[in-house]
């Protein structure tokens, strides 16, 4: 579809006007997201239309105008093209997700990764989704696994609403549960020892609530799906720098570990990178400074 797209913006722009236009961008539901530049906002236009010509099925283009940022983890986005609206319906691995791509955070791009988790869940699992969004590893892992519950926790107001939604539309209530509130506060006060599993999807949180997600687990021990982002230069490994600072963490907090698989998730930028490490903890009892940092 790149190759579509591109094939049809050389019909009217040069070689080096196509060359300060980003080649990816994002479809959410009958929505695109396209990233652009002071070089090629002029051509924000023609980008949209083109897109909606490739794709029958997108009904509106947004230009996203600023990294993504902040606690809710959003990103400024302006109208190009279409339908004005930024709430669609995204169809992901047999379920369905509502989402307002202004209110909250939604990247089509871990379609894998939400999948990989889910094959991972064992029958009878309890999991602790720390950074639920809208709810969609959640819900995933309901639908394609046989867990006994899903407890998912997010902040952002807007986020949990439309988690409560989707949690309606794919009809897993009940085994997945909302849970509104800062995910350390939450788990304190009602998921202690409670998971098999712990999913910690928000990687600018990830190293900070580490003692928070050890929390959840049970005593037995369990799984924590660790992310997190990490600069690597040539000859640098992301993986193993990110594996080097976790490991360092969990053996001051006093438990044994293995982490038996990594991998880059994406490329954020030049340089940069997002990282998954699936770790596994043995039986620690009662180790873990429930209040450690």
């Amino acid at each position: 579809m790149k190759k579509c797209l591109r094939t049809r913006l050389s019909e009217f722009l040069s070689p080096k006007e196509l060359a300060c236009i980003y080649k990816s961008y994002d479809r959410v539901g009958d929505i695109a997201i396209i990233r652009i530049t002071e070089k090629s906002q002029k051509y924000s236009q023609a980008v949209a239309e083109a897109i909606m010509d490739v794709h029958n099925n997108v009904k509106t283009v947004l230009a996203q105008k600023s990294p993504v940022r902040g606690d809710f983890r959003l990103r400024e986005l302006e109208f190009v093209a279409g339908e004005e609206k930024t709430v669609t319906i995204h169809r992901e691995s047999g379920c369905l997700f509502s989402v307002d791509v202004k209110k909250c955070y939604f990247s089509p791009r871990l379609l894998y990764e939400r999948m990989r988790i889910a094959k991972q869940v064992g029958n009878g699992e309890v999991v602790v989704n720390m950074f639920a969004g809208v709810g969609c590893f959640s819900i995933i892992i309901a639908e394609h696994s046989k867990a006994e519950k899903i407890y998912s926790i997010d902040v952002n107001p807007a986020a949990f609403q439309f988690m409560q939604e989707n949690i309606k539309l794919n009809r897993v209530y009940g085994r997945v549960i909302p849970l509104k509130g800062e995910a350390k506060e939450v788990i304190e006060k009602r998921l202690r020892f409670a998971a098999d599993r712990v999913l910690m999807p928000l990687p600018e949180k990830s190293f900070a609530h580490l003692p928070c997600a050890l929390l959840a687990l049970k005593s037995l021990g369990g799984w924590i799906h660790y992310y997190d982002f990490e600069h690597a230069v040539k000859n640098e490994n992301p993986i193993l720098k990110v594996k080097m600072k976790v490991a360092e963490r969990l053996e001051k907090l006093g438990v044994t570990f293995k982490i038996p698989f990594g991998r880059i998730v994406r490329t954020t930028g030049p340089n940069w990178y997002q990282v998954v490490l699936d770790v596994k903890l043995n039986s620690w009892g009662n180790k873990i400074n429930h209040r450690g940092s």
